[in-house]
This record gives structure tokens, C-alpha cells and sequence, in this order.
């Protein structure tokens, strides 16, 4: 009565959490939910605390905390105008130095974010690739096309973040109206398959981020109980809040439309041999929580179109070779270590399922998921 699945391996897995009006770092929460989730691996993605997200992995690998093993990105990468908390960079040469330090700090990837310029991309990339490490991005100023050009590893969100296609785009520059003008945009035009065929050309993996993007659809995703008891009261006041605002657009706004585009892209995406993997990313209005939103990613995949095997395999094997550990994780199979999730039920039958995990299994060792959510109940969003 029961499924074995490999260790979820999530892509875009802060440590930290947000609502419209908050967000904080989660060293006590983050780790046992992913774990309790079946995610038993996780990048970072962009940290608001790199030495918070450092520390933690220490405490994870010394056994002292319970979560996943950690692919740590550093500090949001950026360009001026940015948010206080991320790093803008001022050059070229800035750029190179922040890459060189972070690195010596514990950095396997970096992360390049919306209002970095060319010049600033090429010398992370460059930088990165000189010490053996990646660079992926949410990117902005510099589109899809043009950061394949310029080596990035992979690239974060998909359809909603790409530049590529937008009328008035200028040169290093982010328009203010990408998500409105993507509801305009042909999947079956040429722009966008020559996007795909470039990515899949040079190798550049496309992590999905479909659980953050759905909070901004009106009226979704379906409210779960399990979800509101793990907020604490401030966070959970503060999501519905921004549900009930969200869902007072639901007239005029395209998210409906681009969001199937999407869904749609990452699947095209996929069929065309793209290494696609996915992610929570628990930021955005606060519904897509550490691990929840992972587990919510699988049913927005078949959704979109994807088997539940495809499905399985961009959130395990997929995720485990653009971090480069396929060798060791990912799949289950003699030799690999043993991260297992067992599920109650069959979600391959029955995509929600999913949910139903009742023990995880890293490094061979087995988590009570029951008592890891009991653990952190009522408290996402302020510790």
C-alpha cells in the first residue's frame, strides 16, 4: 500500500520565507520541513543570509539539525537598484571579487539576479567557471538568449522571467511590463523555439518554479488545512490577505493565461531534451511552503502535461544532474545512497498522494514526517 520514490532534489529551496510584508530568515523551520516533505536535497537559489545558510548546512552534515544536504548559492548577485539585501555589484572586476569570495566562504553555485548587466554576468560566469563552480539566474536585463552566449549554467523561473520576446526590450535594461506583455507572446513562434533549441544546444538546464507563480492566479492553488496549520498566525493572516487581493483582479488579470503559457513552455521545454528541474521557491505571498510547495510542483507538472514518471524524474534524477551528483543520488538503484521517500498510496495513480509521506530516508537514514511537521507547526513565518 505503499510507493517508494527517490529523494526529491529541490532546485530553487531558500532557507529563507516571505509574504507581502515579511520575510525572514528560517533556520528552524526550513530544514525539517523539506525533510518531512521528502526533499532530501536542496540549492539554495539565493540567500538574504549567506552565513545563516552556511552555518545551517554545517549543522545538517554534523548531524545536530535534521534536513536536506545543501547546495549553498551566496548572495543575490545584482545591479543597482536592487533590493538592500542582495549585493550590487558595480563592474565587472566587483562582480569577479564577490564570485572569489563567496567561493572561499562555501559557494558551489551563484546567482545572478534581475538588474545585472552583461558585462557583470560574464565576469560571474567567467569567475564561477574558473573555479569549477555554476551559475544560474532570474534574470531580467539580460535575456535568455543572450546570458546561453554569454556560458550560464541554467537559468530559474522559465517563461515568467525571459526577456527575449518583449517588444521594447533595450540592452541591459528590465522592463517594467514583462508579465503583462508575455500574455501576447506565440509558444509556436520562432522566437521562442530558437530560445529552446539555444538552451538545449548549450546544455543550460531551466529549473521550474510553477508553485510560486500559481499564488499569483486568482483563486489558487486550492487552500490546504495542512498548509494554514504550519503558519503561524501573522504569516497565515498576511497570505490571505494577499489571496483576497489577488482574487479581486481575477477580471482583468493575465496570469490565468500566462500561466498555462508556462506550464505549456516548460513542457515544450522538456520534449525538445532540455534538462528541466524544479523548485519551491517560498517567497512571492507566502503559500508555497518549504517542501508543501515541492510536493504541490509534482501536480502542477502533470498538469501541465508532463506522465507522473516525467514528473518524478524532474524532481529527482533531473535535479540530481544539473547539480552534478547523478553518480551518487537521484534514482533508486544498487550503489546510490539511500535517499528514499516512502508514500502512502500511489501518486502516480493518484497525483495528490503525493502528500501522503510518512517516512524519509537520507543518507540511509530514516525521519518520522509526521513528527518533523508536528515539530514546526504554527511557527513558518517567524522562526
Amino acid at each position: 500500500g505503499h510507493t517508494v520514490l527517490p529523494g526529491f532534489v529541490g532546485l530553487h529551496d531558500h532557507t529563507f520565507y516571505m509574504t507581502a510584508v515579511r520575510s525572514i530568515q528560517s533556520t528552524y523551520t526550513a530544514p525539517r520541513l523539506y525533510l518531512a516533505a521528502g526533499v532530501t536535497t536542496i540549492r539554495t537559489t539565493g540567500a538574504m543570509q549567506p552565513y545563516a545558510e552556511i552555518n545551517l548546512k554545517r549543522d545538517i552534515e554534523r548531524g545536530l539539525v535534521p534536513g536536506p544536504r545543501m547546495y549553498i548559492t551566496g548572495p543575490y548577485i545584482t545591479g543597482p537598484g536592487a533590493s538592500d539585501n542582495m549585493y550590487q555589484v558595480r563592474g565587472p572586476e566587483d562582480a569577479r571579487r564577490a564570485v572569489a569570495y563567496w567561493a572561499e566562504e562555501g559557494a558551489s553555485w551563484f546567482k545572478a539576479y534581475t538588474l545585472i548587466r552583461r558585462d557583470e554576468l560574464q565576469a560571474v560566469v567567467e569567475e564561477a567557471h574558473r573555479r569549477g563552480l555554476k551559475v544560474t539566474g532570474h534574470l531580467c536585463s539580460v535575456s535568455f538568449r543572450e546570458a546561453v552566449a554569454l556560458g550560464m549554467d541554467a537559468l530559474e523561473h522559465g517563461f515568467f522571467t525571459n526577456t527575449d520576446w518583449h517588444p521594447g526590450k533595450r540592452p541591459d535594461a528590465c522592463p517594467a511590463d514583462l508579465r503583462g506583455s508575455l500574455r501576447n507572446v506565440d509558444l509556436a513562434a520562432e522566437p521562442v523555439q530558437a530560445t529552446i533549441r539555444e538552451m538545449v544546444k548549450s546544455k543550460v538546464a531551466l529549473t521550474s518554479t510553477l508553485p510560486v507563480y500559481e499564488l499569483y492566479v486568482p483563486n489558487r492553488p486550492p487552500l490546504e488545512e495542512r498548509v494554514l496549520e504550519t503558519m503561524a498566525p501573522e504569516a497565515r493572516r498576511e497570505y490571505l490577505t494577499s489571496r483576497e487581493r489577488i482574487a479581486a483582479t481575477a477580471a482583468e488579470s493575465p496570469m490565468p493565461e500566462v500561466f498555462r503559457k508556462a506550464q505549456a513552455f516548460e513542457l515544450a521545454f522538456f520534449r525538445a531534451g532540455g534538462l528541466l528541474g524544479a523548485g519551491s521557491d517560498p517567497t512571492g505571498i507566502g503559500g508555497a511552503l518549504f517542501g508543501f510547495g515541492d510536493q504541490r510542483g509534482y501536480e502542477l507538472l502533470i498538469e501541465a502535461g508532463f506522465t507522473p514518471i516525467e514528473a518524478i524524474q524532474v524532481m529527482t534524477s533531473n535535479g540530481a544532474k544539473i547539480l552534478g551528483i547523478d553518480d551518487r543520488l537521484g534514482s533508486v538503484v544498487p550503489g546510490q545512497l539511500a535517499d528514499l521517500v516512502v508514500i502512502r498510496g500511489d501518486p502516480v495513480k493518484n497525483p495528490a498522494e503525493i502528500r501522503n509521506v510518512v517516512m524519509v530516508f537520507k543518507d540511509g537514514i530514516g525521519y518520522d514526517s509526521a513528527k518533523l511537521i508536528a515539530a514546526v507547526k504554527g511557527q513558518v513565518g517567524v522562526r
